[in-house]
């Protein structure tokens, strides 16, 4: 049984889907201001893993991720580098796609962008005005108050009387004028040189909490079976998501949430503002997209994970003598059934993959029958593309002797092709035979 630690509760629990066979997931998207890095690399891998284990297991599953188009800092890089917005966002959003697919991440059922669910936005922020949840700043925007939401605070466990500064420096605006500084932008009024929109209030623009709230209600329905995002999505992001669903549509917003950890750059959290971080353009120039995949699954999706070009080079040398192993195993036509349970059992304990990988290097080590269909079994899940070959880029001393081996067996000189069958094997390749002739595969 599928058992999910929830930030909501701070605990392992039994994971059921409020219809039964189906599970409907958001997960929090990009904010297309540039391109990506590893941490979206991470965040994108983790919860495309989970999607994948949860239809393993036999959930259909309905994937949203949304995007996000507008906010301040995608107008202030548009102004910055003097394009349209649009042109912006549609360039970043590309880069975003294709390096996701780059590494194994399939894309969303659906994949809403923001700046076309505005109309859902302004009918919660409606809403919550009805409701007294929210009111007026003048000349700056529409705000949350938070002291009419008595569960405020319920997911991420803050002190609220220490809320100031951390709303100060993570907020998106500091709302000169609000009625206490842990209330946040819902709507804001349009100024000189940004999109707006029209609304009850005024022409503006949506806050940024606000859209995850409105296209989730839209499109999955409430409560969602599980929300998920990266750790410093849950102050005040998913705080907030919160506090605005639950007090507007009225009724639990998500049953289950999942946050994966952090990526540190030689231990130091990576950050933009630090100037430490990696894109996966970049990486992908070193490494495959595979690579990256095998590191970042490597590691508990909830724990902090230490990048550096050495760790991914170590991901690269095992990731190869994993497939190497498996090239060289016969396929019986077989499923191993034990290994599938282990596997099971190990991704059922909060989606362990660490653990997962471990019982996938037993099994390939071992003598069993069904290996081969129990590790297809298995990259349903990992997307480590375990069956392709890579191309070998073979050192001269290496393709001499193949081509030595190659014509004693033409002269059917079996003594001399096991002889250099074992040089090249202390070369570190393994040589097979088949009809269509010699294949070589490192060890």
């Amino acid at each position: 049984m599928l058992k999910i630690y929830n930030t909501l509760s701070n605990s392992l629990e039994e994971f059921k889907s409020r219809v039964e066979g189906k599970v409907n997931m958001y997960v929090c998207g990009p904010t297309v201001n540039d391109v990506p890095h590893l941490g979206h690399a991470r965040m994108q891998v983790n919860f495309d893993i989970v999607r994948k284990y949860l239809k393993f297991i036999g959930y259909d599953v309905r994937f949203v991720s949304n995007v996000t188009d507008i906010e301040d800092k995608i107008i202030k890089k548009a102004n910055d580098l003097g394009i349209s917005i649009k042109e912006l966002t549609e360039s970043n959003l590309k880069e975003h796609l294709d390096d996701y697919a780059a590494i194994g991440v399939d894309k969303p059922d659906i994949q809403p962008r923001a700046t076309e669910y505005v109309k859902e936005m302004i009918e919660l922020v409606k809403l919550l005005d009805d409701k007294g949840f929210a009111y007026v700043v003048p000349e700056d925007g529409v705000y949350y108050d938070v002291s009419k939401f008595a569960d405020y605070g319920k997911l991420s466990g803050i002190d609220l009387t220490q809320l100031r500064s951390n709303r100060e420096l993570r907020d998106e605006s500091k709302g000169q004028g609000k009625k206490d500084n842990k209330d946040f932008a819902l709507w804001k009024f349009s100024k000189e040189g940004e999109p707006a929109w029209d609304s009850p209030w005024g022409p503006g623009r949506p806050g940024w909490h606000i859209e995850c709230s409105a296209m989730s209600y839209s499109i999955l329905g409430l409560p969602l079976d599980i929300h998920a995002g990266g750790q410093d999505l849950i102050f005040p992001h998913h705080e907030d998501e919160i506090a605005q669903s639950e007090a507007g549509y009225g009724g639990k917003f998500c049953n289950y949430w999942m946050h994966n950890g952090m990526v540190n750059i030689d231990k130091v959290k990576m950050s933009k503002s630090l100037g430490n971080f990696t894109t996966i353009k970049d990486l992908l120039k070193q490494f495959s997209g595979e690579v990256i995949r095998y590191f970042v699954i490597s590691a508990h999706y909830r724990k902090p994970i230490d990048f550096s070009i050495d760790k991914l080079t170590e991901a690269k040398t095992s990731l190869d003598r994993l497939k190497g192993l498996i090239q060289n195993i016969e396929d019986d036509g077989k499923v191993n059934a034990e290994a599938i349970d282990e596997f099971k059992k190990a991704m059922d304990e909060d989606l362990n993959t660490a653990g997962a990988i471990n019982v996938l290097w037993k099994l390939v080590r071992s003598n069993k029958e069904g290996i081969i269909g129990a590790v297809k079994k298995m990259d349903e899940v990992f997307s480590l593309k375990l069956f392709e070959k890579d191309e070998i880029e073979l050192p001269l001393e290496v393709s001499d002797l193949l081509d030595q081996r190659k014509e004693a067996r033409e002269n059917k000189d079996f003594a001399l092709s096991d002889k250099l069958r074992d040089e090249i094997k202390e070369l570190g390749f393994i040589v097979k035979d088949s009809k269509e002739g010699q294949t070589v595969s490192r060890i």
